[in-house]
């Protein structure tokens, strides 16, 4: 008995501290959500993601969830922003503005692989998408803007290339932009059933560098006006 009204006012005291907690930092509340909603709807898709064990997960509640979200598809479409996000922030992080066009395209596909490599719920999350048939990426206004910028970003990479000669004319950016994220994309998507059907671990730190290169030369190799290098 004595036990069970110490616990009382303590469990009041962390809810207390989790309700200050929210009040003072309303975007780390959100981002958090934003996380961990990510990795739910990666594992369980749309319909299989629970809000309750989101919040369960999460410094907040199924109510703070829904006052900042709307209800679970406005959740889902913020998370699947917030995937898209972290992806163009990286592309413009990158230092590749003033590097030779062949360069900065290699440093772009690298940045890539690694990219989708270490977020496994972005690839997964827009598999699920895809089995949506795009329909809530296609209410997104965001995702179309930040997509407009990762075309930009290569085909400013693509015009540097042909205006020195080094990168054949006629190629659509677009198309290229499809090639990067298709091998690197693949790397994630499938890796598990090559890895069975095959019989080798495409997991594996020799594996995954050995990926990473040959990504890198196809799409270089793709775009050079005669045969691109051979790297090492």
């Amino acid at each position: 008995m004595d036990s069970e009204m110490k616990a009382g006012p303590a469990r009041s005291r962390r809810k207390a501290r989790g309700e200050a907690t929210r009040h003072q930092d309303p975007e780390g509340t959100r981002q958090n959500i934003l996380e961990i909603a990510s990795e739910e709807f990666a594992l369980n898709g749309l319909s299989g993601a629970r809000i309750d064990e989101i919040a369960a997960r999460t410094r907040s509640s199924k109510r703070m969830i829904y006052y900042y979200f709307g209800d679970k598809e406005g959740l889902y479409l913020s998370a699947l922003e917030n995937a898209y996000r972290m992806v163009r922030e990286g592309e413009a992080k990158l230092d590749i503005e003033g590097l030779p066009p062949v360069e900065a395209l290699s440093r772009l596909v690298e940045f890539t692989f690694d990219h989708h490599h270490q977020h496994e719920e972005f690839i997964r999350m827009v598999m699920i998408e895809n089995i949506h048939h795009g329909q809530y990426l296609e209410r997104s206004e965001a995702i179309r803007e930040l997509n407009v910028t990762a075309i930009d970003h290569i085909a400013r990479i693509y015009a540097r290339g042909v205006a020195e000669g080094v990168f054949r004319e006629g190629i659509d950016p677009v198309e290229l932009h499809w090639q990067v994220s298709a091998l690197c994309f693949f790397n994630v998507s499938n890796r598990a059933t090559f890895s069975k059907i095959f019989g080798r671990d495409f997991g594996t730190e020799e594996q995954l560098a050995r990926l990473r290169r040959n990504s890198v030369d196809m799409v270089v190799r793709f775009v050079m006006r005669n045969e691109g290098p051979t790297r090492g």
